[in-house]
């Protein structure tokens, strides 16, 4: 199927791009960005141009910042295409119900992408705590920004969610991983004084049966941490390097995934999607994600420059 990507970033060339050139299900017929382009690809800076020039292309991918994605992906849906959405899938829940909505309206799929869901380890992870009694878990999921996000000055304003764009990658895990679902009782958030969003946070769950904890900051120098712990009546589990790697009582274990990583297979999911017809939107992350800025306690720390 023709695909097109709109908004040629970081992103995009690290993950999108290998993963659609890699697959059998996809070819890459057109890209739209104010700047990046793909080399040997059609390029546009206009989204509605490249819709009317390209009638063949069924599917866009959408994978700029979130808070201009809801009108590039409402105009392409409102042209009859399917709609794949780089995390988070809207800057807010009211419009990506109101995309889900079109969506249905049009007979036409829409799939809310969680990449961090399709590493490694994560279905072996939900299928140990599965029949397990939780009794504690603590995420743990500390950055550098400077070193992953440099110059994305988006990620400071609002909308743009600050730590909560690599932490909802975390919170896409816990949301798929636990038996039971939660949802967020407290939250702190650390917002330097010349930003709109925050640079670090911690949150509390309501969980039955467990102490439940959330821990996210952008000013980790020297090892990178994407840890999730958990103890429960029958062991201890950690799922570290955002999901790769998975150890029971010390011992690493667990069925990897079948071969081909995350982006690959978000790109092989689209192309289940768009052929049984359906949305996929689940946004049980976003929610914590809204959930946290509406009950956290805002503590203003010292101005971060990139």
């Amino acid at each position: 199927m023709d695909i097109a990507l709109v908004g040629i970033g970081k992103i995009a060339r690290d993950q999108h791009v290998p993963a659609i050139r890699e697959s059998a299900d996809w070819r890459l017929a057109a890209t739209v960005s104010r700047s990046g382009t793909v080399d040997g690809v059609p390029a546009y800076d206009d989204m509605q141009e490249m819709l009317g020039d390209n009638p063949g292309i069924r599917v866009v991918s959408l994978c700029m910042p979130p808070v201009p994605r809801f009108a590039y992906a409402r105009q392409a849906l409102l042209a009859g295409r399917h709609v794949m959405l780089e995390k988070p899938p809207g800057a807010g829940l009211a419009e990506c119900y109101a995309l889900a909505d079109i969506a249905r309206a049009q007979g036409l799929s829409l799939y809310a992408t969680w990449h961090s869901r399709r590493a490694d380890m994560v279905p072996a992870a939900k299928a140990w705590l599965a029949d397990k009694t939780l009794r504690r878990l603590q995420i743990t999921w500390k950055e550098d920004v400077r070193r992953w996000h440099p110059g994305q000055d988006w990620i400071w304003q609002a909308g743009g969610m600050g730590v909560f764009d690599p932490g909802i990658n975390a919170l896409s895990i816990l949301s798929e991983i636990l038996p039971e679902p939660v949802h967020v009782q407290t939250a702190t958030l650390e917002v330097p004084e010349n930003c709109q969003t925050p640079i670090a946070a911690r949150m509390g769950f309501w969980h039955p049966t467990a102490e439940v904890g959330a821990e996210f900051d952008f000013r980790q120098e020297g090892e990178q941490i994407w840890q999730i712990e958990a103890e429960t009546d029958e062991g201890r589990m950690c799922l570290s390097d955002g999901g790769a790697r998975l150890a029971i009582d010390g011992v690493p274990g667990g069925d990897a995934a079948p071969l081909g990583g995350e982006y690959p297979r978000l790109y092989d999911d689209m192309a289940r999607l768009v052929s049984a017809g359906g949305c996929d939107m689940d946004l049980a992350p976003l929610r914590h994600v809204a959930d946290a800025f509406m009950l956290g306690e805002r503590i203003i720390v010292e101005a971060f420059h990139d």
